[in-house]
């Protein structure tokens, strides 16, 4: 492997782990939204607000990660 090709996959690791670490935080932002912590645009719409933070969130957590790493697949050798 070379120096190239390791910074490369150290970016790409980096890339994947603040996907997750924001996918975190939007959850915990939208739980602490529907839960009433703090008024953002009052209390009906803060509740649809804290659940799309929190479903924006699960989907960065969850799916992204392995939609980027697919993506960045190294091609098999045949």
């Amino acid at each position: 492997m070379t120096p190239a090709d390791d910074a490369l996959a150290r970016k790409r690791f980096f890339a994947i782990t603040l996907m997750r670490l924001m996918g975190v935080a939007f959850v915990a932002i939208g739980f602490i939204l529907i839960g009433g912590g703090f008024a953002f645009a009052g209390q009906p719409a803060d509740r649809w607000i804290g659940v799309a933070i929190v479903l924006v969130g699960a989907f960065d957590f969850a799916v992204m990660p392995m939609l980027l790493a697919r993506r960045w697949r190294s091609p098999k050798d045949r």
